[in-house]
């Protein structure tokens, strides 16, 4: 009873950023299921494109905040399910934001991947004490940005 509690006391806002970033994230969740990340990455991309209201910029921290309380109820919604889906709803609020990937190795010496999401150079959904352990892959709008230059010549 108490996370309806919690849910209902929470402004109309709230509530309505919380639904969007639930489909988003259950949307997202389903796509990586379902779809090879190339083919995915090109769903939101074009998603992303279309900004929902010109004059309705969300602040960045309450979106955040959405996606991170919508994860908890979505199965396996894993950093890069999270990234995802927060980076289509700040691009669809009028907000630029890089998705990141990192790789190491655990102690154990097993790879391991984690994705995170940046805005304005600072990291604001999937930051975590041993981030810095995580070697940074090139962004992906560098990656496209290198194809187009390429193919132009």
């Amino acid at each position: 009873m108490k996370p309806l509690r919690r849910f209902l006391a929470w402004s109309g806002d709230e509530r309505r950023l919380l639904f969007v970033a639930g489909f988003a994230v259950l949307g997202v969740r389903l796509g990586l299921w379902l779809l090879p990340l190339k083919p995915l990455l090109a769903r939101v991309r074009a998603l992303a494109r279309t900004p929902d209201a010109p004059n309705e910029r969300t602040e960045v921290a309450a979106l955040v905040r959405a996606v991170e309380r919508a994860s908890r109820v979505v199965p396996r919604a894993s950093c890069l399910t999270q990234a995802l889906a927060a980076h289509l709803l700040l691009a669809r609020a009028g907000h630029r934001s890089e998705l990141r990937f990192g790789v190491s190795r655990n102690a154990a010496g097993a790879f391991e991947a984690h994705a995170w999401l940046e805005h304005e150079g600072r990291v604001v959904l999937g930051d975590r004490p041993d981030l810095a352990r995580y070697r940074a892959l090139p962004s992906l709008e560098l990656l496209d940005a290198r194809r187009s230059a390429s193919s132009v010549r």
